[in-house]
């Protein structure tokens, strides 16, 4: 038996995506701050394990602590812009559970 390879027939149909921009650009701004809002937490965790720990000086306790908070008030200003709410950016894993702590 002998087969042939030729050129492939071109496809009748395109299959097409059809997204509501609106949609694709709010998913988008969710994912984008759920990574940011994740970054944050666990800075915000490494600075406080460096604080127990003695590591840091007053000064940079300080610097911490007012970059946490500024970084926070833009994280609520951007959830409010994009009308996300804290919940929206936690992601639900499935059997893994959440991927932020429940607060």
């Amino acid at each position: 038996m002998t087969s042939t390879v030729g050129p492939r027939p071109p496809q009748s149909k395109r299959i097409r995506i059809e997204a509501d921009s609106e949609a694709v650009q709010r998913d988008l701004s969710r994912l984008v701050l759920t990574l940011v809002e994740l970054i944050r937490q666990l800075v915000e965790r490494q600075s406080v394990r460096r604080m127990e720990q003695g590591d840091l000086s007053d000064e940079q306790i300080e610097a911490l602590g007012v970059t946490l908070m500024r970084l926070e008030e833009a994280m609520t200003e951007l959830c409010e812009r994009f009308e996300l709410s804290p919940s929206d950016l936690n992601l639900d894993l499935g059997p893994l559970g959440t991927l932020l702590p429940r607060s």
